[in-house]
C-alpha cells in the first residue's frame, strides 16, 4: 500500500461532497431495486396471501415497503421573521357548539305530540 505523503497534490482535501452517495451504498441500492423489480409479481402474491389472513398486517407491510420507494417528508416548523408562532391568532369555527342548548335549533318535542 501507498504511504500518506503530506504534500501529495492528489489528496482531496475537501472530502466527499455533502449528500453524495458512497459507491458501496449505490451498488447495494441498485441491487435491491433490481431484486424488487424482478419480484413485483411475487410480491403482489405474497401481499395477497398476507391480506387473506390479516388485512391490517398486509396494509402495514405495504406501508413499510413504500418507505423504500417514497421519500419521507421532513417536519417543517413555520415561524415568523422574529421566530414568533405564525398560527397563534388563528381560530377555527366549525358551527354552533353542540353543548350550547340556548343557541341550538332543536324542535320542541311537545310541538309534535
Amino acid at each position: 500500500m501507498g504511504e500518506f505523503k503530506g504534500g501529495d497534490d492528489n489528496i482531496n482535501r475537501n472530502g466527499r461532497p455533502a449528500g453524495s452517495k458512497n459507491k458501496s451504498t449505490k451498488h447495494i441500492r441498485e441491487a435491491y431495486q433490481k431484486l424488487t423489480e424482478d419480484n413485483l409479481t411475487n410480491m403482489s402474491i405474497w401481499i395477497a396471501q398476507i391480506a387473506a389472513e390479516d388485512p391490517a398486517k398486509a396494509m402495514d407491510t405495504m406501508i413499510k415497503l413504500s418507505e423504500y420507494i417514497l421519500p419521507k417528508l421532513q417536519r417543517t416548523e413555520m415561524t415568523g421573521n422574529d421566530g414568533e408562532d405564525l398560527f397563534k391568532n388563528i381560530k377555527f369555527e366549525f358551527g354552533p357548539d353542540v353543548n350550547d342548548a340556548d343557541n341550538r335549533d332543536i324542535p320542541n318535542i311537545e310541538d309534535y305530540v
